[in-house]
């Protein structure tokens, strides 16, 4: 599992309540930052695990949000 090696920056402001955007943001910014397939499975996985606030959570993990 490669991880980035630096958390990437990703903009959500008016994604509010689209749990599908804010995924593939997150995994395109991933993507782009050097992760590869089993850390970006690692981070749906995750991010799926919960409710919303736990999405948001989790990408926060993962990446900056701006």
């Amino acid at each position: 599992m490669k991880k980035p090696k630096k958390k990437p920056n990703v903009r959500l402001v008016g994604e509010n309540g689209n749990a599908f955007v804010i995924m593939g943001k997150t995994q395109a910014a991933l993507k782009k930052a050097g992760a590869d397939k089993e850390y970006i499975k690692k981070y749906i996985d995750e991010a799926t695990s919960g409710d919303y606030d736990h999405l948001l959570a989790t990408t926060m993990k993962y990446v900056n949000v701006r």
